[in-house]
């Protein structure tokens, strides 16, 4: 495994982490999750991702009760909570969503207890609340680091200058500023990692835990003949995803990515993850592999990295043509 500083912090989190997002409480059970978990951790995986509204908040429950019977020492891995959408969904009243104080401090305490753990390594304000002062939010992830209840505390689809305003205002009142940002990244969607968050990484040194590597399952290739009934998109709710993810022209880009990962002698969904951790801006990819031949196959991409030469790269390029322009 290979380790990565986070940004200008001095956290190491492996490269390749895995997450819950979706398949914990939808699509495996606990057994499953427990198997899964034990093979990232065994692979070097020091990373968890979760967050209050997956599952609403069942998601949490599950990674607790699998980090509750495992033997594993506290300061031998992290694990990341988010809040914004809350965990009651349709029941959400008001102050139980956005980045109130009184939301973040709340949904912080409740993570902890679904997760069984007594402090967040990461936290993060899952989308930006501008209904509620940055002030106050920059106040409130102070105050839980100071109170132990978190480490580090960052933001998750937040623009650049939402996250450089952040930064100034945690400046201004001698506060401590977000550590890291964790924004969709693959071969489909680009422009945030590689365009607009240029002089974040450059002046402010943000680290990344990159979300959908492989798009929500399309660079797997499992779609190219339709949608198999036990996959993500194939989840009553998750229509959205699926119209977002099939987009029209993208199956014909990935099975011309299928003939380059051939030639390499890997997969396609291996080669997708390898070329996100080829972005030295990314600090870490979430996994969210629900069976244990994937998740050791996706674990494979450290293996793969070293072969993205240049040539290889531009073969890719040829084929997504969607390289983000500066402007």
């Amino acid at each position: 495994m290979e380790y990565r500083k986070m940004g200008k912090t001095g956290l190491e989190l492996s490269v390749l982490s895995y997450g819950s997002w979706v398949t914990f409480a939808k699509q495996i059970e606990d057994n499953s999750a427990d198997k899964l978990m034990s093979i990232a951790y065994e692979n070097g995986v020091n990373f968890f991702d979760n967050a209050e509204v997956y599952s609403l908040g069942e998601s949490e429950k599950m990674m607790g009760r699998i980090l509750k019977t495992k033997n594993w020492d506290r300061s031998s891995y992290t694990v990341s909570s988010k809040a914004f959408f809350g965990s009651r969904g349709k029941e959400n009243k008001p102050n139980q969503t956005g980045l109130s104080r009184k939301h973040l401090t709340e949904a912080c305490n409740e993570a902890l207890t679904r997760l069984q753990l007594e402090y967040l390594d990461l936290y993060f304000c899952h989308r930006p609340d501008r209904t509620t002062p940055i002030e106050e939010v920059v106040w409130t992830m102070n105050h839980l680091i100071q109170q132990g209840k978190i480490l580090y505390w960052g933001t998750s689809e937040w623009t650049a200058a939402e996250i450089v305003e952040a930064h100034m205002v945690a400046k201004d009142l001698r506060l401590i500023g977000p550590a890291m940002e964790q924004p969709q990244y693959n071969l489909f969607e680009r422009d945030k990692m590689e365009r607009d968050y240029t002089t974040v990484f450059k002046n402010i040194g943000m680290g990344t835990t990159i979300w959908s590597p492989l798009a929500s399952g399309l660079l797997t290739g499992k779609y190219n003949d339709g949608v198999p009934a036990d996959s993500r998109l194939g989840i009553e709710g998750f229509e959205w995803l699926k119209d977002r993810t099939l987009a029209e022209g993208r199956i014909e880009q990935v099975k011309q990515l299928s003939k380059i990962a051939a030639e390499l002698n890997t997969t396609t969904a291996t080669l997708a993850i390898a070329w996100c951790i080829h972005n030295p801006n990314v600090t870490t990819a979430i996994l969210g592999a629900t069976k244990e031949s994937q998740l050791l196959e996706n674990l494979k991409a450290l293996d793969v990295l070293p072969l993205l030469t240049i040539e290889v790269i531009e073969k890719i390029e040829t084929v997504m043509g969607n390289k983000p322009l500066f402007v």
